[in-house]
Parts: C-alpha cells; structure tokens; sequence
C-alpha cells in the first residue's frame, strides 16, 4: 500500500498553483506545459478566437475528438464580434456541448484536464472555459463473470463510474436516490460516487461512510478494494465485513433496504455497506425464483457452508481421537486404505489441501480456454497417482473433493475464500485436540462472528442479536407478499415496502 508522503515542492509551483488564470494566454500556457514537462500527450492546439489567441488544452485519448472538432472547433472559427467577446458569449452560444463550466485557478484547471476535459484559454480572459468532451475508450456492457445466473438481468457494472450509477438509476426512478462525488488518491484523484437513498438511509450512516472516505490519505486508489481495506472496521478479520457486486440490480436492491454503495471508477465492483454475515450466502437469484426453490438452495447453502468450514477438521478428529464415533463396518474400511500411508491424518489432510487449492488458483490463473480442463483434469489425475502411490488414502480424496465442491456454492468469492482459509486453523486444532479442538474453534470463530461489525450494525444480526421479525429473509426466504417490512437493522423509518392490504390472486379469489 503507498500512503501518501509529503514532498518538497518547488516555489514555482507552489506560486503556480496558487494563482489565478492569468489574462496574457501565453504566460498562463507555458506555466501549463512547465507542470505537464515531458508529457507527449498533452495536446496544445493554437487557435484564433475572433482576432484573439486561444489555445485548445486536452489530453490525447481521453477526449472525443470528433466532438471538439464540430461541436468547439468550427464554431470558434466563426464571425465574432471581437468587441463583445467574452468567456460568456462562448458558453452560451459558440460551443454548443452538453456540459460546459469555467475555472479560474491553475490548480483547477489542471486537474479539469487531468480528469479528461477539454480546456480553452483565451487571451485577455482572466478564467479558462471547461469543455466537457470525453471519450475515452470503455468496455460495454456485459454479463458480470463473477456472480453469474440462470434467471435474472444480464447486465453487469463496467470500470466507467458514469455508465455504473447510470446502470443503477435505470432501476430506481426516484428523485430520492442521491449521488455524492469524491476525488479519492493524490496522485490518480480517482472519482468515487456514493449512492443512497435519502428517505431511507440512515443520516447518521451516509456521514459515516463520508467521514471514512474523507480521511483516506494515499496516493492512489486503482480498485474499490483499496477502499474496502482502508474504511472497514475490522480489517483483521478473516471476514469480509463490505459487499461487492457487479450486479446492478443487486446494487438496487440494497440500496432499497437502506444500504449505501460507493461507485469507483476504474472498476466494475461496488461496494455496498453495512453487511451482514448472511447476505454472502444469498444470491440475487433467490428473489427471482419461486420461494419454494429459494427456501432449498439457501438451506443447501447454509448446509455446505458448515461442511466446506467443518468436514475435513471433523474427518481428522474422528480417526485420529474418536474412533469409537465410526461404524466398525466404515472403520475397518478407512484403516485398510491407509494400512501403507506413511503420514499421519493431520498431514495427509493439509496436503491434500494445499494442493487442491495449489489447482484452482493455476485454474484461475490459466488462460479461460485451458484453465477449467486443467484444474479438473489435475484434479483428477493427481488424486488418482497419489493414492495409487500411497501418499494420501482414498477416503481422504473424497472428504477433501466434497469439501471443495461444498466451497464452490457460496455465492460470494470474498466469503467463500475466508471460509478456505479458516480451514486450515480448524484442521489443526482437530489434529490436536480431536473434536474438542474443533469445539474451541468453533466456539471463538462465533464469539469473533457475534462482536463484529459493519458500520455499527452487529454482523450475525439479526440472529445475534435475535429478532425474530427479521428471520423471514435469512435461511429461508418467505414469498414477496409477506415481505412488507425493509430489514429494521438497516433502516429505522420507513420500513413499509408492500401495503399491507395486498394479497396474492388466489387470496383475492376466495375473498
């Protein structure tokens, strides 16, 4: 990570920055090429604004050039009454653009071509016009990678900020959802947007969350995750305690329950705060589905949760301490197929492990085309060589495969992954202690579960604290009629969602 560091700086650019647009073009242009010494793409187009200089500043590639040489260019080079002209005169009717604004200080100025505008300095004006022409190059809008579905919209997030929080006001049309900007990082000044919705985000949250973001000194922030590390509350948990999505109806649909999003441009995941430890564990897909389907796949989930944190630590207990826990019939067969295995279980498990996880990093890593048939082909091949060798049995493949597998459906990457590593330490405690070693880790992983928090709200909420009221929306997910009331953990007014007085069809046939 690079904090920020306070260098010397010289005098004249500290006396450049301080002063305003000088009135003489010349002298205002070359302080702009002295602070932009030895950049090739900063382009200085000389023009004639009437019977005046002008000079044209942008930096190649982050503009549209087509639109600065119709919209700005030709009509600078038009009949101008030479006596009348002035900074307003052009704005109102030469340059005919969408956004078009003025900058008085150097300082200003150049961080308005920094950002990509187009910038017009014209001699005798003591204020510098802002033409609003970018056009750098941006990835369409595709379907997101990582949190892909079988129903529900296809569109995903982009690493433009302006196409992700116009992505998110396609779903909710109301005045109420608020957009705040930042200009986050010293160096790369990356813009940062912060969504909410008024009548339903807490006042107290949203100047949390500007109160973290305003504090953030570093130079530069490439990716939310930078963000996500800097304003957390725990940043030494395992757990990840802010959400990101590329989904923009997932986006929506928490900022409906009163959460609050950070959009940063330069990448296609938002973050959405505060969290609960449940959410990671639902899909946006669950609320597409019939309940019925919901209610099964959540509790399949929670299920394979347990198991990708618990099974292979509970194999190793039971036949390294508690083999009177295992039928005669499967204990008589686990210890023929480690009659020839030279290592104990503890450490038959930690490679098995380290390998399977060695597989799907190469896979990840791998080019798409080859990586998924070589993560399962490797898979397959060195779980078959190893037991044929006599390095790992048999049974060990198969807890350490289910394992896997188990991990692969959490819908959420930075869960699933925090759950892999705490593997490990309960692998340990069971190859030490038995199953009162996984007692002790389980105990400590929900005490650390009960005291974190996101943004204030408890983590394990609502079921610690338990409300009752709130558990419509957590294992299992009740049909959307009997969803009336957002999650009072999030949002302390306006909770109605539905009116009450609303019942599904049937329900109003037989009334």
């Amino acid at each position: 990570m690079r904090f920020r560091t306070k260098g010397k700086e010289t005098s004249k650019t500290k006396q450049s920055n301080e002063q305003p647009i000088l009135s003489n073009v010349e002298t205002t242009v070359d302080y702009i090429k002295e602070e932009f010494k030895d950049s090739s793409d900063l382009i200085f187009r000389k023009i004639n604004v009437g019977k005046r200089h002008a000079y044209l500043i942008y930096i190649d590639g982050l503009v549209d050039s087509n639109r600065i040489e119709l919209h700005a260019i030709e009509q600078l080079f038009k009949d101008l009454d030479d006596q009348r002209l002035d900074a307003e005169m052009i704005e109102e009717k030469i340059v005919s653009i969408n956004s078009v604004s003025e900058s008085t200080t150097l300082t200003d100025t150049i961080n308005q071509i920094l950002d990509g505008n187009t910038v017009l300095i014209v001699d005798t004006f003591d204020k510098a016009i802002v033409i609003d022409a970018k056009g750098a190059t941006k990835r369409s809008v595709g379907e997101p990678d990582s949190e892909s579905v079988i129903r529900g919209p296809r569109e995903g997030f982009t690493e433009a900020i302006r196409v992700n929080t116009s992505l998110i006001r396609q779903k909710i049309h109301s005045s109420n959802l608020k957009v705040l900007s930042r200009k986050i990082g010293t160096e790369t000044k990356t813009s940062v947007a912060i969504m909410y919705m008024e009548n339903l985000a807490p006042p107290e949250l949203v100047k949390e969350v500007l109160a973290r973001l305003d504090k953030i000194e570093i130079d530069g922030i490439l990716e939310s995750g930078y963000i996500e590390e800097l304003i957390e509350d725990s940043p030494f948990s395992f757990f990840p305690q802010i959400q990101n999505t590329e989904r923009p109806d997932t986006a929506a649909a928490n900022l409906l329950e009163g959460r609050v999003c950070i959009v940063v441009d330069g990448t296609p995941f938002v973050l959405i705060l505060p969290v609960s430890f449940w959410q990671f564990i639902q899909a946006s897909e669950d609320y597409y589905q019939r309940f019925h389907i919901s209610i099964f796949l959540r509790l399949l989930r929670t299920v394979l949760l347990f198991l990708a944190l618990l099974m292979p630590a509970f194999y190793v207990a039971v036949t390294t301490f508690h083999q009177e826990m295992v039928p005669t019939t499967l204990l008589l067969s686990i210890a023929a197929s480690r009659e020839a295995i030279p290592f104990p279980v503890l450490v038959e498990a930690l490679i098995m492990e380290l390998a399977f996880e060695a597989l799907r990093e190469a896979g990840i890593r791998l080019p798409k085309v080859i990586g998924q048939a070589v993560s399962i082909l490797g898979a397959l091949v060195i779980g078959q060589a190893a037991v044929e060798a006599g390095i790992v049995s048999a049974p060990m493949v198969i807890v350490v495969s289910l394992t896997g597998i188990a991990s692969f459906t959490i819908p959420r990457f930075n869960m699933a992954i925090s759950i892999r590593l705490l593997r490990f330490p309960m692998l340990i405690l069971a190859g030490t202690f038995g199953l009162f070693g996984v007692v002790i880790g389980s105990i400590v992983l929900l005490t650390h579960l009960c005291r974190l928090r996101s943004f204030g709200v408890p983590y394990f909420s609502p079921l610690s604290p338990l409300d009752w009221s709130e558990l419509k929306d957590v294992f299992i997910r009740v049909p959307w009629w009997e969803m009336d009331r957002r999650p009072e953990q999030f949002v302390k007014e306006n909770t109605v969602r539905k009116a009450k007085s609303f019942k599904p069809y049937s329900e109003k046939k037989k009334s």
